[in-house]
């Protein structure tokens, strides 16, 4: 089922909106982390593992979802397929396993907002290295999907070349 060209574009454009916002909170997330891991001040350390929790409950997974929601549907509603190109093969396996890590990742995040929450707990126990790397990582994969839609590397998965054939076999008969 192809969407209309009007449907097409409403639905690339939410795609592209769920997309760019998850990026820029993970890049949040990162500035946030890199800025708990290197300050001194207890009190902000603590304030950013406290905003953790709900930046990634309320922002990331919610966004990482709509994202993955949105280029399936945009995907099987177009002539790219969900599995005909690899690039398209690709941002789904990056976006699944994205949103796998993140889900995986908020007990992390839970733990460090629990030990915030307590008002004995040192910088040394709140500093919360695994959010940089963590975060960084995950923009790089962001980053890497991007690149991916926005220079559409050629190349059909062999599912693709079998459906080419056959609508080439089709047109001529």
């Amino acid at each position: 089922m192809t969407m209309s060209p009007r449907t097409r574009k409403l639905a690339l454009t939410v795609h592209v909106s769920t997309s760019v916002g998850w990026l820029g909170a993970v890049v949040t997330f990162l500035v946030l982390a890199v800025i708990g891991v290197a300050s001194s001040d207890v009190n902000l350390v603590r304030a950013i593992d406290l905003i953790s929790r709900p930046l990634a409950w309320w922002v990331l997974v919610p966004l990482s979802f709509a994202s993955l929601l949105t280029g399936v549907i945009g995907s099987v509603g177009t002539s790219w397929g969900l599995i005909r190109h690899y690039w398209v093969l690709f941002k789904l396996v990056l976006n699944v396993v994205a949103t796998a890590i993140l889900l995986l990742y908020t007990r992390t995040v839970d733990i460090y907002a629990d030990l915030a929450e307590r008002p004995d707990t040192t910088i040394e126990a709140l500093r919360a290295p695994t959010f940089v790397v963590h975060a960084a990582a995950a923009t790089l994969i962001l980053l890497a999907a991007m690149v991916l839609a926005i220079y559409k590397p050629r190349g059909l998965t062999p599912y693709g070349l079998r459906k080419r054939r056959e609508q080439a076999a089709a047109s001529l008969a």
